[in-house]
């Protein structure tokens, strides 16, 4: 070994051919600390590796960040955990293992506009994505463009499988604006293809007993909550519009209002 070293390829193009950035970034600096501090050769290999675990761990997770296309803005450190009740900061804590994702169970948020739905769906998204699990996140209207688009194209099953790659998918707003027989008909495929396969994250305005409105037909509409409500955690935010409390605290008119869904029609946990 002794008479190849110096005859080869650098060091440098040696890490560069093993894909070890942090390797070539960092061993000259780390050697000089191993020789300053008497390292041990294992432990100067030990501070090389730990740096490239962490930094490849690092790009991944932004990496699995940007394709997640969860609004960054909604995280974990700015959504007001103090508004919710105690029961519901009791189911998160269950959720942010991720575990569920493992089960293939679904988490449904139901509540009033404003109420938080997509914030809390979207900050616990993201504490899954920094712990290395695969979201990703559309909301309802463009994600029955997709499909749509993928239809005409003759690529539907090709995108519901790429679609099966995510761990986890949040559809936003299911219900908030009311899409045609055809769009629901794609969005029934797609989840009859994710039950007991990959979980969905859904938020709606709409309890299950106005779903009827949103898959135009009773037999689609049974069928879909069916699949939904299986394997699930159903998450209810009965609480004011978050956006009106704080205009209100600004000194906004208190005339300022937003449609609010019936606090009565929540759907309990298992409805069908």
């Amino acid at each position: 070994m002794r008479d190849r070293i110096g005859q080869g390829p650098s060091l440098d193009e040696l890490l560069r051919t093993l894909h070890l950035p942090s390797f070539r970034a960092g061993y000259q600096e780390v050697a000089q600390t191993a020789i300053a501090e008497g390292l041990s050769y294992e432990q100067f290999l030990w501070v090389l590796s730990d740096r490239e675990c962490l930094d490849r761990f690092n790009n991944r997770t932004k990496r699995l960040l940007q394709e997640s296309r969860v609004p960054l803005e909604k995280s974990w450190e700015t959504f007001e955990q103090s508004r919710l009740p105690l029961n519901l900061r009791q189911q998160l804590s269950y959720l942010l293992d991720g575990s569920f994702l493992d089960r293939k169970e679904n988490i449904l948020a139901f509540g009033n506009p404003g109420s938080g739905k997509t914030h809390l769906l979207c900050a616990l998204s993201q504490k899954l994505i920094l712990a290395g699990r695969r979201i990703l996140y559309r909301p309802c209207s463009l994600l029955v463009q997709d499909l749509l688009a993928a239809k005409r194209d003759l690529t539907l099953s090709r995108l519901i499988k790429h679609l099966s790659l995510y761990e986890g998918l949040l559809i936003d707003d299911i219900g908030y604006v009311q899409q045609s027989r055809e769009e629901m008909e794609v969005l029934f495929t797609l989840l009859a293809e994710r039950y007991e396969r990959a979980s969905v994250l859904i938020t709606s305005n709409l309890p299950f007993s106005g779903w009827e409105a949103i898959f135009k037909d009773p037999m689609t509409t049974a069928a879909v909550v069916d699949r939904l409500v299986h394997h699930s955690v159903i998450l209810e935010l009965n609480l004011p519009s978050y956006r009106i409390t704080a205009a209100r605290k600004r000194g906004a008119s208190p005339d300022t209002r937003e449609p609010t869904a019936d606090a009565d029609e929540s759907p309990a946990a298992g409805e069908v």
